[in-house]
């Protein structure tokens, strides 16, 4: 296969990992370019979106992941680009002002490092023989070494490791082959401690990924395993792909418990992203998420708006005195509201919740938790 036929199969292979700076708006859709390589989407800093090449390095892989229909007992077409051909096809994306960065996985070649050295190679003939100063992400693949996560970090925008499930248990059920604390839990902290540590690394962002429903976790264990990763280890994201039937062994435990029909598999990842966004940028803990007896999250209700209603002594918020985190708890403000509600509370008095700007359902919504006065 020459280079673009195997990327347009690698490409596509890599849809399964969303462990980057994608998102769920219309805007942040992922794209299928004239290649057959998807384009996804990202928020700039200064504004306005643009796009990253995502793909693996190769669709090879000698792991056993039971969710995963890359894993090495599935009979798909195995293709492997080599550092060079990622690197120059990338460049050329860049010239033609296609895409702005690089998001950059692997199935596992061999072992761990010898995968790391390939991707690592990637960044470094970027980084070094083209002088490519923009976005890198790179996966750190499972058990990988420090020397070869360290230099990682040294190339790389940001780095990601899947942390795939809530615990060793659940793990167990996914993989005989990987080892959940040795080659997930070792190289996440190792991760956290370069970036605490400072210097160039503190500015690498880390992120990572449950592939949810796979080995009959609940919300609960997910959320107390998204809590550590935020309070503890200070990752910058989590992201969750919903396990869809089929695409892994038709054995494992999600295949059983987990939720059947595609609607409420998808119901199910978008609560724990908004239980997430509750907890990363609107001061919620893990303890204030409303879990129903079963330990998952309402597929039916809002988890904001459940908290609210499970809390009616908290109401209503008083629009011109309350403090920030009281103001987020409403039902329909977000940060950016709420940011708009201080600054105009430095120019006067709110005296009706129309001028927030917020229309229809929001502004109902929200008019049911607040008062003006």
């Amino acid at each position: 296969m020459d280079t673009i036929e195997k990327l347009k199969i690698l490409s596509a292979d890599s849809q399964y990992d969303l462990a980057c700076a994608c998102g769920t708006s219309r805007e942040d859709h992922r794209k299928r370019g004239q290649e057959g390589k998807w384009l996804y989407p990202v928020a700039l800093p200064q504004g306005g979106y643009s796009v990253l090449l995502k793909t693996l390095l190769s669709n090879a892989c000698k792991n056993d992941c039971g969710y995963c229909p890359l894993r090495s007992d599935t009979d798909i077409r195995r293709c492997t680009l080599q550092p060079e051909e990622v690197a120059g096809v990338f460049m050329e994306y860049v010239r033609r002002r296609k895409v702005f960065g690089l998001f950059l996985s692997s199935g596992v070649i061999g072992n761990p490092d010898k995968t790391m050295d390939r991707i690592n190679a990637v960044a470094r003939i970027l980084r070094y023989r083209h002088q490519f100063k923009g976005y890198i992400h790179l996966k750190v693949i499972p058990g990988a070494s420090e020397a070869a996560i360290e230099d990682s970090f040294s190339l790389a925008s940001a780095v990601s490791l899947n942390i795939e499930t809530a615990g060793k248990k659940r793990f167990d059920l996914l993989s005989g082959q990987k080892d959940y604390m040795k080659d997930i839990i070792r190289p996440m902290k190792f991760m956290s401690g370069l970036r605490a540590a400072g210097g160039r690394a503190a500015r690498v962002k880390c992120t990572t990924q449950f592939i949810v429903g796979a080995s009959g976790e609940t919300d609960s264990e997910i959320i107390e395993y998204m809590s550590g990763i935020y309070n503890k280890l200070r990752f910058n994201r989590v992201y969750f792909s919903a396990y869809q039937k089929g695409l892994g062994r038709p054995s494992i435990p999600g295949e059983q418990v987990g939720l059947s029909d595609p609607g409420s598999i998808f119901a199910r990842e978008h609560r724990l992203y908004q239980a997430d966004f509750l907890m990363r940028r609107y001061g919620f803990s893990k303890t204030d998420i409303p879990l129903g007896n079963d330990g998952n999250l309402s597929l039916e209700k809002d988890p904001k708006e459940l908290w609210a209603s499970m809390h009616p002594e908290f109401y209503p918020v008083r629009l011109n005195t309350a403090c920030r985190e009281h103001l987020l708890r409403v039902p329909g403000f977000g940060p950016q509201t709420v940011a708009g509600i201080i600054k105009l509370r430095r120019e006067g008095v709110i005296r009706r919740l129309e001028e927030l700007g917020l229309k229809g359902k929001r502004l109902e919504k929200a008019r049911l938790y607040v008062i003006c006065e």
